[in-house]
């Protein structure tokens, strides 16, 4: 794992590397305590490699003065977030690390301790990776690698006409969070303030979740550009259209209190992304099995709406009227 990062360079590249990201290699033997140029994965007999990866820049999916354990926290667990969707078991991940010339070791050992809480909380470790300096922005690469049983991978395609659609967790929290924090919305209750904050800046992988999805649903992806976004790419993916009642979403106590106060934020909840849990599909003889698997993992669960034919994404009031979306969701470009 080579390093070139500004003031933390002072310590020497393998100083650097010892110090601040050879620990986090030490429950992955075949990484070698990150002292060769590469890492050996070994996947089980009968499994399949899942291979995710997602770049964060500062000032584009973070705040260039976020916390450095929150910022290592999040770019770690988006791409656990894709594993899950996946129903993979994570295994272990690369860093690529592209670090201002300004950015000193106290930052660097901050992020490493916020990886390093992660990696205990969901059983993964770092096997290595590349650390650059830049003249810009922060920008953070992480390459994520897990295993399924053979054949047994959930993908977004797969759905089917009648399928149920459900999603994890509550959404638009993030949505908002990100809001408070630019101050495009004002929450005045601190409590509700730091729920919002805290699901756009440490989303939670629905790991246990995703796994146990293997063997119910038909088709699954995580929320990261928006339900909206993210409810058509299975409709794309699958050739179908899905109707979604608005009444049967799941929102936070947080996010009622803020549509409350101002409506003309439902479309940011339906459409702002960052959310990171489960939307998937199953036969509707499938929803008592899904029940229990979410009183068995603790993930409260929600069924939503359904696939029907056609091609479009279609958010419903309880009098049948369609919701008119701004935009469908985040977009990169």
């Amino acid at each position: 794992m080579a390093t070139r990062a500004g003031k933390a360079s002072r310590l020497g590249e393998f100083a650097l590397i010892e110090s601040v990201f050879a620990p986090l290699a030490k429950d992955y033997p075949l990484a070698f305590g990150l002292k060769d140029d590469a890492a050996f994965i070994r996947p089980r007999a009968g499994r399949d490699l899942v291979v995710t990866k997602d770049v964060l820049v500062a000032g584009v999916h973070f705040f260039a003065d976020d916390p450095a354990d929150l910022v290592a926290r999040k770019a770690l667990r988006v791409n656990l977030s894709d594993l899950a969707a996946k129903g993979a078991k994570p295994i272990g991940y690369l860093l690529g690390a592209v670090l201002p010339k300004t950015l000193d070791l106290k930052w660097l050992k901050r992020f490493a301790k916020g990886l390093a809480e992660d990696q205990a909380e969901f059983d993964i470790s770092l096997i290595g990776g590349d650390t650059v300096s830049t003249p810009g922005p922060l920008t953070l690469s992480i390459t994520a690698f897990g295993d399924v049983p053979r054949g047994a991978g959930l993908r977004r395609t797969g759905a089917r006409e009648g399928d149920d659609l459900y999603v994890s967790g509550t959404i638009g929290d993030a949505a908002l969070g990100l809001a408070v924090q630019t101050g495009d919305a004002r929450c005045p209750k601190k409590a509700l303030r730091e729920v919002l904050l805290d699901r756009y800046q440490v989303p939670q992988p629905r790991l246990s979740l995703g796994a146990g999805l293997l063997k119910h649903a038909s088709a699954c992806l995580d929320v990261s550009d928006g339900l909206a976004a993210d409810a058509g790419h299975i409709c794309e993916t699958s050739g179908l259209g899905a109707e979604i009642a608005l009444g049967d979403i799941p929102f936070s106590d947080a996010a009622r209190f803020m549509i409350d106060r101002s409506p003309g934020l439902l479309n940011r909840l339906l459409t702002g992304g960052d959310d990171y849990e489960l939307l998937f599909t199953a036969a509707p003889g499938r929803a008592r099995s899904i029940r229990v698997l979410s009183r068995r993992t603790g993930v409260p669960v929600t069924h939503i709406g359904k696939m029907v034919a056609g091609s479009d994404v279609r958010v419903l009031t309880g009098s049948g009227r369609t919701i008119a979306i701004e935009r469908a969701g985040y977009t990169h470009f």
